[in-house]
């Protein structure tokens, strides 16, 4: 199912807004990669770059080419791993947290 604009505007707004729901967002979208389901945890992450550093400015920040990294995170992108950990490493410095993996069985 496709989101609407106005539902789009409404995540970005809280985005900026609120710096727990921000964190909860970059944090779910790592989580998704790491449970096996790499295409939504890439339109999560798509989401929180959209409405935090924006891929230009990203691009900048991590050496890497701005329409490299769009089409990463895109819905057929296909990112190495060196690149896709790059950002999530710069992600969570961005952002001051460490996200830690914990086995659970």
């Amino acid at each position: 199912m496709a989101l609407t604009r106005d539902f789009k505007r409404t995540v970005l707004a809280r985005v900026q807004a609120d710096r727990k729901f921000r964190n909860a967002l970059l944090k779910e979208g790592i989580e998704t990669m790491l449970a096996g389901d790499v295409d939504s945890g890439k339109a999560i992450l798509r989401d929180y770059i959209k409405a935090t550093v924006g891929f230009e400015r990203l691009g900048v920040e991590t050496g890497l080419v701005p329409k490299s990294l769009i089409r990463m995170f895109g819905p057929t992108g296909n990112p190495q791993a060196r690149n896709l950990f790059s950002v999530i490493s710069h992600l969570q410095r961005r952002a001051g947290l460490t996200l830690h993996v914990t086995a659970r069985s």
